[in-house]
């Protein structure tokens, strides 16, 4: 397991290809200078040490190190101790709506990527708790199993989108259903499912699902996204609207918030139903939920003693400078002998 600790760095290796390029124009620069002055049988005999292969060299080894340079700055650090340890919290899942519906723009920049702002946000301010990911849609499926990595959590949470379920709908029933499987400890009793969605339900049944997830100890949350005014659906190529989603009859569609739903869900399942549209408010609203539930022991597995390895990429710096002073754009009496870039 590795670290970086200042990433900030890296972007001074955009000074690389910048160098490079001063140094190929100087070059062409030289060369033009050097032909107008005499012809290359004159220079060769005016300069007979000057080297070409080795002025290329040079650019190369100063390159490589400035990029250890840079990497020793950034300071990577390798794990080199596994260790269990012991941590509490709740188990934390979250069903995210990613059917077409959720492509509306009622509420910036869509419902789709605000909530998977919103759940961003929430997993930022976690401690111990572990998450799991849920996508659905006409179906649900487990984009992430309970876990308390929650850089993965958040790369597979920028990755969603309403193209990953290639049935379309919107099935709640399904998601609730796949988050019972999430939570395998029949002891548990900290059971957390946060569904963030607009509303829209095309296969009811919801009251008695809930109902059942109720009754195994599951505590369902609903986060409201977008607004009961509605938006159309748009149909986008390239970034860009084409037209919106119509209906059999050619009208446009447009879809709403359905706060009734979700206020249901979150009733018949012993939680509460959050209006998603502040960002602040909800994540204050979750914060204070999850700090007033029992907490589960459990056991993690972590790295630690991260040592400092920015030692190793110092020296091959500094390695490759000190060769460099042997490197100059003249032919050296002792390179000169080896022969090594076949000049004649």
């Amino acid at each position: 397991m590795y670290l970086l600790e200042e990433k900030i760095y890296f972007w001074l290796l955009l000074g690389i290809p910048v160098l490079i390029v001063l140094f190929l124009g100087v070059l062409l620069w030289k060369k033009s200078t050097q032909k107008k002055f005499a012809d290359l049988t004159l220079l060769k005999k005016l300069s007979p040490d000057q080297s070409v292969f080795k002025s290329v060299l040079k650019i190369i080894i100063i390159s490589l190190a400035l990029s250890c340079f840079v990497i020793a700055l950034v300071n990577p650090k390798v794990g080199t101790k596994l260790e269990t340890v012991k941590r509490e919290g709740v188990d934390v899942v979250f069903a995210i709506d990613v059917s077409k519906s959720m492509l509306a723009e009622d509420i910036a920049p869509n419902r789709l990527e605000k909530s998977k702002q919103l759940v961003t946000q929430i997993i930022n301010n976690l401690a111990s708790d572990r998450i799991g990911i849920i996508a659905y849609a006409a179906s649900a499926f487990p984009q992430l199993p309970i876990t308390t990595d929650y850089a993965s959590g958040k790369m597979f949470l920028q990755a969603m989108n309403t193209d990953m379920l290639s049935s379309q709908g919107t099935a709640i029933y399904e998601a609730i259903e796949l988050a019972k499987t999430y939570y395998n400890d029949e002891e548990q009793t900290n059971r957390v499912l946060f569904i963030v969605s607009d509303g829209e339900d095309h296969e009811g049944n919801i009251k008695e699902i809930a109902e059942e997830a109720s009754k195994e100890g599951i505590k369902i949350f609903t986060i409201g996204v977008g607004s009961e005014k509605g938006g159309p659906i748009p149909i986008k190529r390239n970034g860009v609207t084409q037209s919106y989603k119509k209906n059999s009859q050619g009208t446009t569609v447009i879809t709403k918030l359905n706060p009734t739903t979700l206020q249901e869900i979150a009733s018949e399942a012993n939680g509460t139903y959050i209006e998603g549209r502040n960002t602040s408010k909800v994540i204050d609203e979750v914060t204070e939920i999850l700090q007033n539930m029992d907490k589960k022991e459990f056991e993690a597995k972590q790295f630690a003693d991260f040592k400092d390895q920015f030692q190793w990429f110092l020296a091959a710096g500094l390695l490759l400078l000190f060769l460099d002073i042997f490197l100059l754009e003249r032919k050296t009496s002792w390179v000169k002998k080896l022969n090594l870039f076949n000049e004649q």
